[in-house]
């Protein structure tokens, strides 16, 4: 059963454990109430009977006593084990999806929006928090403490009883049938909100944009429409609900005026006495309140299948998986006619083969979309490949751990990801442990002082959201900084000089040359120049590799890389006319 509702409810084992003890609680809870609808039924019974006896106050007086504390013990307990257990799953899950999506394939992402992910995140889990402490355990104590008092009518009286019960399976039939609806508006509604949350944070992003294309007016005309359809979809959810629970609830409500005429029929025929009757209609004005609960947390509860399908969808995502312990012999790098397609279907690489060999650098070059930067990404195992092999010193990467396979390499991304923090702790990123003292030479390899050290605060200036305090050219050199702290003997650069100005290119180049001595380089370039250095180059066009071998034997073969090597010096050679 555990397992059943770990997988239902996308719980931890522990969290299962800690719902199953909060339906027990919520039952016991419910139950309690009922004590003194039975004290209360004793008191009327010595009553018509003649008055109560003397003896019997006391008793009376203490039973009252032993309700209240036994309601006070039952909530206490109910809270403990629903609100307080709840709160330390949320954590637990939040945890748990952030573990998941950080073993899960790059691939994964490319197909998820952003903004999707943080909701499943932040929203989702919030919803769930609340259908576990509210919902859930409300719903379970609610039945399955309503089934044991209808067992008790039963051998109590079994027309009265029935007479009270038939609204029960028509009113939680009338719900459960919404089931297919209600996650039809959910998704939905759910779509209308990230729709409207990327139009929120894509007009925040492109502002500048937006203002430099007189664009602000026509963009917001379009966000307030998303805006105004996440509104009308909420109303359309509520009333997709209320429509199945209010008649639900208006079906219950039958059952008082069935018992009420059934008992009047019974009591003249002197079927039963005014006291059977009155109890009946006592247990069911009682009966039937938590049950109306009990139909709206039904419906809560179904409301969450969505957000547990799209947690669901995390968490049962496969991982890349491996062994932790790196065999490889050497660093050279093989690809051995691999063969790639994103989640699209269309195939990017075809039969690639090549060998970048340690101590060399070895480069990509080609048209763009011929496969360069996928190539680069393959050879980190961010996304794994379905035909052929990559192998880094003879080990087969895609039976390697990925967070061990990528502690040997040093990786220049083309977009440079920045934290609000200062230029000194963006650094250590590369190196966590690194000290002030090897973060500043890192730092001077990649010639970040030349700006750092204009700064008011200097190394500890903090240097705004991603970076949004520096020139592209100074974000790029941090993130080049970090790549030097690493000192990992695998060394990938993606257009890792493309925003620098010639003079501090020539300066990078230089603190390159020193850094990869006895490493192996896998550099992606468009500028031929920053290339004609390179130990060999490898042409990519059309996902294939077209043409591979040294600068000079590529210059005589005039194929491809010949044409960019031509089109690059005649495009420097153009001016203003």
């Amino acid at each position: 059963m555990i397992k059943r509702l770990q997988k239902k409810y996308a719980l931890s084992e522990q969290g299962a454990e800690d719902l199953v003890k909060g339906c027990i609680a919520c039952v016991f809870q419910n139950i309690s109430f009922m004590f003194p609808t039975g004290l209360l039924f004793l008191l009327v019974s010595d009553l018509l009977g003649g008055g109560v006896p003397s003896g019997r106050t006391a008793v009376y007086a203490a039973g009252c006593v032993l309700c209240v504390g036994l309601i006070l013990l039952a909530t206490w307990f109910q809270y403990n084990a629903t609100y307080f257990a709840t709160y330390v799953e949320s954590g637990v899950r939040r945890i748990t999806l952030a573990e998941r999506l950080r073993k899960i394939p790059l691939s994964f992402f490319g197909k998820k929006d952003l903004a999707d992910l943080t909701s499943t995140i932040m929203a989702d889990c919030t919803f769930l928090e609340q259908s576990f402490s509210h919902f859930i355990p409300e719903l379970a104590g609610s039945i399955i403490s309503t089934l044991l008092i209808a067992v008790s009518l039963l051998f109590f009286d079994w027309r009265m009883a029935l007479a009270a019960l038939w609204v029960m399976p028509v009113s939680f039939a009338i719900v459960g049938f919404s089931s297919e609806i209600q996650e039809h508006l959910n998704q939905k509604a759910m779509d209308v909100k990230i729709a409207c949350a990327d139009g929120i944070q894509e007009c925040i992003e492109t502002v500048r944009d937006l203002k430099s294309s007189n664009a602000e007016e026509a963009y917001l005309s379009g966000l307030k429409e998303k805006i105004f359809a996440v509104e009308r979809r909420s109303i359309l959810n509520e009333f997709g609900l209320a429509a199945f629970v209010v008649s639900a609830s208006l079906v219950l409500k039958f059952g008082i005026a069935t018992v009420a005429l059934t008992g009047s029929v019974l009591l003249m025929r002197n079927s039963i006495d005014i006291l059977t009757f009155f109890l009946f209609l006592l247990v069911v004005s009682r009966l039937y309140d938590p049950l109306q609960g009990a139909l709206q947390n039904l419906a809560a509860v179904i409301s969450t299948r969505t957000n547990i399908g799209r947690m669901n969808e995390i968490l049962d995502h496969p991982l890349q998986q491996g062994g932790t312990r790196l065999t490889n012999r050497g660093y050279d790098i093989s690809f051995n006619h691999v063969g790639f397609s994103y989640h699209t279907g269309e195939e990017v690489l075809r039969d690639v083969s090549f060998t970048a060999k340690q101590g060399e650098v070895t480069a990509l070059v080609g048209p763009s979309g011929g496969g360069k930067t996928t190539v680069s990404r393959l050879a980190a195992r961010f996304w794994d490949i379905q035909r052929g092999t990559i192998t880094v010193g003879g080990m087969d990467i895609s039976r390697t751990d990925p967070e061990a396979l990528l502690s040997l390499y040093s990786i220049v991304f083309q977009d440079v990801t920045l934290f609000d923090n200062t230029i000194l702790e963006n650094i250590r990123i590369g190196n966590k442990n690194a000290t002030d003292e090897e973060v500043l030479a890192a730092a001077r390899l990649a010639n970040c002082d030349e700006f750092a050290e204009r700064l008011p605060e200097k190394w500890n200036t903090a240097i705004g959201e991603n970076g949004c305090e520096l020139s592209g050219g100074e974000r790029q050199r941090i993130s080049i900084a970090r790549a030097f702290l690493k000192n990992a003997p695998i060394i990938l650069l993606d257009e890792a000089t493309a925003s620098l100005d010639v003079e501090n290119e020539t300066l990078i180049q230089t603190a390159l040359s020193r850094l990869i001595k006895d490493r192996t380089v896998l550099v992606i370039a468009h500028r031929m120049r920053t290339v004609a250095g390179a130990d060999k180059i490898v042409v990519l066009d059309g996902g294939t590799v077209a043409e591979c071998g040294t600068p000079a034997a590529l210059l005589r073969q005039n194929g491809i890389y010949a044409h960019m090597a031509k089109l690059q010096r005649e495009s420097q050679e153009w001016t203003l006319s």
